[in-house]
């Protein structure tokens, strides 16, 4: 942390963390206490130390596939990571720095993989299954895979790469897991805490798909924000996990999960009854979703017939949640919380707590050992509480960097700090508000719309089950708002009064001027909006 502001210092507000002399936003959380940045310490053996300290036994339930019922124990799963990571460096000959491609859906074996890979000092690389092959050579371009963990059903279109491939649905795999090489062997080179445990994928603040590369000391402090605040439970919570395991979400509520000893209900086909079916068969206390799936539960009658009573909270990411849809969901689930979380790929931000779980519209305030500013685009300047800019970030959480693409690495570390990208700014409290990505804005006659501002509008509609906002070019105005509509069934809106809806709720600049019905709005595996997608659908149907 800067030692020329500390949080503790006099010109620092202690109700927001704003330091008016470094025009710096410090975490009002208390600091963690991590391993030196050099340590020889994997995430995985940090995560398993924790775990070991639990008050919950190691038969208890680690693992649930909700098609099939099975069950793996904790002390089983912890069985199986140490004999496949033993397997992985003496059959395998994987060392420490070789990378492992993982194309899958969600399956018990992938965390089972994910924490062997990180023993042995194997970087994690988890993409989509569902990538096209022009996909695939990009991904294979970046993380230069030593082997590959994918199903039978992706194998097909992987042959052409030549990479070692182990099937996770194979009876292969699942003997690596339980039957120790013979004779045992070591993990081979000390895993540091500077190591790169973990290689994603994503667009990155701008531009084409880069690899993230996280350390094992991102990872550290990520776990280390869950044994900060323990939660005093007498049965560890059951979370039901519908993001996929290859998005940062999915893969960090993982991780996070068998450090505090929850049991993870797994969803290897997602389906909306398939998931309500899990909660109440299962007594699912948490489920992780995407902001569009709160969308789909609080309108219409899904939920009807469904005892839903064992759920205490909603962990909501991937996407900004609309204040209206908060709303909503606490008008139908009364007792059920609502978690938020801000980050990136790149770094984790902020979160909200159980406390601070009825405050709608913010994401939270900073995690600990955690620096903001808010920086106006154009002057480079430093902002004060109240005032929008792009946000920049710096603490343990933040990436090493983009896989063999310094020039975009450069670009978005500066001396340190992560630039984000987003638009947003604090309040007098500390609490950030995203307002939108710098780059969606819509500039029209030189006015900045944000998409998500008219979104959360739209869905406050009763008639419209979903919606986005891009911008239109045009030649007098430079842009214009247009939205993409989903009508809920039997509605029969129109464009017209659409239109009229939005313009009677905000100034005339940010109206609606054109509109677009569509069946679905094309989303990312997190639940954020492909407008880059909708961009191409306008320019060709209009």
């Amino acid at each position: 942390m800067d030692e020329r502001a500390k949080p503790t210092s006099p010109n620092t507000d202690p109700r927001s963390g704003f330091n008016r002399a470094s025009r710096t936003f410090y975490s009002l959380r208390p600091p963690l206490h991590l391993p030196p940045p050099h340590a020889a310490v994997s995430a995985a053996t940090y995560v398993f130390s924790v775990r070991r300290k639990s008050t919950f036994p190691d038969y208890s339930t680690a693992y649930i596939d909700a098609a099939t019922g099975r069950r793996l124990s904790s002390g089983e799963f912890i069985h199986r990571v140490e004999t496949l990571a033993a397997n992985l460096t003496a059959v395998f000959k994987l060392s420490k720095g070789d990378t492992a491609l993982i194309l899958s859906p969600n399956l018990i074996q992938v965390p089972i993989l994910h924490f062997a890979l990180l023993s042995a000092g194997v970087v994690v690389t988890p993409a989509n299954p569902l990538s096209t092959r022009y996909e695939l050579t990009r991904v294979f371009t970046i993380a230069k895979p030593a082997i590959l963990f994918t199903v039978t059903s992706v194998a097909e279109k992987t042959r052409e790469f030549n990479v070692k491939t182990i099937l996770l649905d194979s009876s292969e795999f699942d003997s690596l897991t339980h039957t120790p090489s013979n004779p045992p062997s070591g993990l081979g080179m000390q895993v540091t805490q500077s190591d790169v445990a973990l290689i994603l994928f994503s667009s990155g603040t701008t531009g084409m798909v880069k690899g993230v590369e996280l350390t094992h000391r991102n990872l550290t402090a990520i776990a280390s924000l869950t044994n900060a605040n323990p939660l005093d439970r007498e049965h560890p919570s059951v979370t039901l996990v519908t993001v996929p395991f290859f998005h940062v979400f999915g893969f960090l509520i993982n991780f996070r999960a068998v450090m505090t000893a929850d049991t993870v209900v797994v969803l290897e086909r997602f389906s909306l009854t398939a998931m309500l079916g899990a909660v109440e068969r299962l007594r699912v206390t948490h489920v992780t979703v995407a902001p569009a799936l709160v969308v789909a539960v609080t309108k219409g009658s899904v939920t009807d017939g469904y005892d839903l009573g064992s759920l205490e909270g909603i962990v909501c990411g991937g996407a900004l949640l609309a204040k209206e849809t908060a709303i909503a969901f606490k008008s139908k689930f009364p007792n059920v919380c609502i978690i938020q979380g801000y980050g990136l790929t790149e770094s984790a931000v902020t979160r909200t707590t159980p406390e601070e779980a009825n405050r709608v519209g913010t994401v939270g305030r900073l995690i600990p050992n955690v620096e903001a500013k808010i920086v106006n685009p154009k002057t480079g300047e430093a902002m004060f509480p109240g005032e929008p800019g792009e946000l920049w970030i710096r603490g343990p959480y933040v990436m090493k960097g983009y896989a063999g693409d310094p020039e975009a690495t450069s670009a978005t570390l500066v001396n340190g700090w992560l630039r984000t990208g987003d638009l947003c700014y604090f309040d007098n409290e500390g609490y950030l508000y995203v307002i939108d990505r710098l780059k969606e804005l819509i500039k029209y006659k030189g006015y900045q719309v944000a998409p998500a501002e008219l979104e959360e509008l739209l869905l406050s509609h009763p008639e419209i089950g979903d919606a986005a906002v891009i911008p239109y070019p045009d030649e007098l105005a430079g842009q214009i708002p247009m939205a993409f509509v989903v009508r809920q069934p039997q509605s029969s809106l129109t464009a017209a009064e659409i239109m009229d809806f939005v313009a009677k709720r905000v100034t005339p600049y940010k109206k609606i001027r054109r509109v677009a019905f569509i069946d679905s709005i094309p989303k990312n595996a997190a639940g954020k909006i492909l407008r880059k997608d909708l961009r191409k659908v306008a320019l060709s149907r209009l």
